[in-house]
């Protein structure tokens, strides 16, 4: 039934993978299909950047949420499995639905985070994601 499943996740947020990442692993044992592991880094305002932030910000957190994305893939995900992991910067959910139509994802999985006064349902992110997607979404709750 699936073939590529891509499960996004929060580096900063344990609660994004703490559930998910098991959930997408057995789904990707279980229907034998490549799992795909995304971290956005998300975008800052240029005005902001450029006052608060040293050059070479961005760059340089993206290359460090590559390297915890891939600790993450060797500490929680057994080998065989060989998931795929990728970083982008920019808006998250648009992140996501777009890097889940570029690999062809049959089935997006993600966490709900915990829950605050104006998104208690589903995360921000989440929700848009389940909203706007073309695609499978599977929503793990903590």
């Amino acid at each position: 039934m699936y073939k590529k499943i891509l499960l996004a996740v929060d580096l900063n947020e344990e609660s994004s993978w703490r559930k998910a990442l098991p959930t997408a692993v057995a789904l990707s044992r279980g229907f034998g299909a490549a799992l795909h592991l995304l971290t956005v880094v998300p975008r800052v305002p240029a005005n902001v950047l450029s006052q608060y932030f040293p050059e070479g910000f961005e760059r340089e957190t993206v290359r460090k949420a590559e390297a915890e994305l891939k600790a993450l893939c060797e500490r929680e995900i057994p080998k065989e499995i060989a998931p795929v992991a990728r970083t982008t910067y920019g808006n998250v959910y648009d992140e996501i639905l777009r890097v889940a139509t570029e690999i062809d994802a049959d089935l997006i999985v993600m966490a709900s985070h915990r829950p605050e006064l104006n998104d208690y349902l589903l995360g921000p992110n989440a929700a848009r994601v389940v909203r706007h997607s073309e695609r499978s979404v599977l929503v793990v709750r903590a």
